[in-house]
């Protein structure tokens, strides 16, 4: 059974939803429900796979030691 749900946000993130909404072919309730659907699991349940690009890099950096110090050079590196 579906029931209405009323959300208040800023005009400016309500147009960003019905644009993205609009370019994945899906309504912003859908979306909504979905990112519902999904917190507090992991999102990997039967139906519920990740895309093949996120699943792709699950567990790349495991085992580095990687800190928010040694991302901060990268971008220094790379746009300065």
């Amino acid at each position: 059974m579906n029931t209405k749900i009323t959300l208040r946000m800023d005009e400016l993130l309500i147009k960003t939803a019905k644009s993205e909404a609009a370019r994945r072919g899906k309504s912003v309730s859908q979306m909504v429900g979905e990112f519902f659907a999904h917190l507090g699991n992991s999102g990997q349940e039967a139906g519920n796979e990740l895309p093949p690009v996120t699943a792709a890099l699950l567990g790349v950096l495991k085992g580095q030691d990687i800190d928010e110090s040694a991302h901060k050079q990268h971008l220094r590196e790379k746009y300065l």
